[in-house]
C-alpha cells in the first residue's frame, strides 16, 4: 500500500504535505487523517528548520472529503473514532507554529475545506471550489471553521443547500486570499516563500499566536495577549535583527 500523504523538504525552509490517494480523490480515510497527523507533529519538530509549511494534493482534486467507501464497513464506533482521528489531524494543522499555506487548485469537499482553513491561508487557482454538504448526506460537520470565516449565513447556505463558491467567491468572502493562474503559481508561492524566509521566524511565530488567540477573545483580552507576545519578543531580542534591515 502507498502512502497517502507526502512529506518533502527542501533547502529553502519548504516543507511540502502533499495528499497522495489522487485514484480516491484524495478523500479522508483513516490512514490519511494519521498520516496528516504525523506530517504535523513532524514538521513541528523540524520547526527550526521547517519556516514554511505548503498543503498541496496529487491529482484535480484537492480532497473530496470523507471516504465514504472505507466508511460503509464501519460501525458508530469506528466512525466516532475516525471522526475524532480528523478533528485532531485538523488542529495540529492549526496549531502548526509556522505559517501553513494550503494550495487548492480543484474541489475541495467538507473534509477537504477543513482541511484547507486550518491552514494560516489558501492561494487557489481559478478551478478551486469550496463545498461543505455534510447535512444534506445525512451527516454533521464542517461547522465551526468556515462560519468564522464567511459568517453564518453563508456557511448555512452551504451546508443547507449544496452551494459550492468558486474560487472568485471564496476569495470575495475572504475564505481565499490569492487567486493564482496556474502558469503563475510557482513564482507566487516562491515569493510566498521568500518573504517567509526572509522574516524572523520567532516574530513570524508569535504573529501567529496573537491573531488565532486573539479573535477568540474580547479586546481587552486580545490587547493582552499582544503585550505578553511583545515581552516574549523583547526578551528574546530577535526585533534587533528587524532593526538592523534596510
Amino acid at each position: 500500500m502507498t502512502e497517502p500523504l507526502r512529506y518533502e523538504g527542501s533547502g529553502n525552509g519548504v516543507v511540502t504535505l502533499t495528499l497522495d490517494r489522487p485514484e480516491a480523490r484524495n478523500a479522508l480515510n483513516l490512514a490519511l487523517c494519521a498520516a496528516l497527523l504525523a506530517a504535523c507533529r513532524r514538521a513541528e519538530a523540524e520547526a527550526e528548520a521547517a519556516r514554511l509549511v505548503l498543503v498541496r494534493a496529487a491529482g484535480p482534486v484537492f480532497c473530496a472529503g470523507a471516504d465514504v467507501k472505507e466508511r460503509a464497513g464501519m460501525d458508530e464506533d469506528a466512525v466516532r473514532a475516525r471522526r475524532l482521528r480528523a478533528f485532531a489531524a485538523y488542529a495540529a494543522l492549526e496549531r502548526l507554529p509556522m505559517p501553513t499555506v494550503a494550495v487548492v487548485e480543484g474541489p475541495a469537499v467538507g473534509s477537504g475545506a477543513e482541511i484547507a482553513a486550518a491552514c494560516d491561508f489558501i492561494v487557489a487557482t481559478p478551478a478551486a471550489s469550496f463545498r461543505t454538504p455534510e447535512a444534506l448526506r445525512g451527516t454533521v460537520g464542517a461547522t465551526q471553521r468556515l462560519p468564522r470565516v464567511l459568517g453564518r449565513r453563508l456557511a448555512k447556505d452551504m451546508m443547507f443547500t449544496g452551494r459550492s463558491l468558486s474560487a472568485e467567491e471564496a476569495l470575495r468572502h475572504g475564505l481565499v486570499s490569492r487567486v493564482v493562474a496556474p502558469d503563475a503559481l510557482k513564482e507566487a508561492l516562491a515569493g510566498i516563500a521568500a518573504a517567509v524566509a526572509a522574516a524572523p521566524p520567532g516574530a513570524l511565530r508569535l504573529a501567529k499566536r496573537c491573531v488565532d488567540e486573539g479573535v477568540e477573545l474580547d479586546p481587552r483580552g486580545a490587547l493582552a495577549t499582544e503585550i505578553l507576545a511583545i515581552e516574549e519578543n523583547l526578551a528574546e531580542g530577535e526585533w534587533r535583527r528587524g532593526m538592523r534591515a534596510p
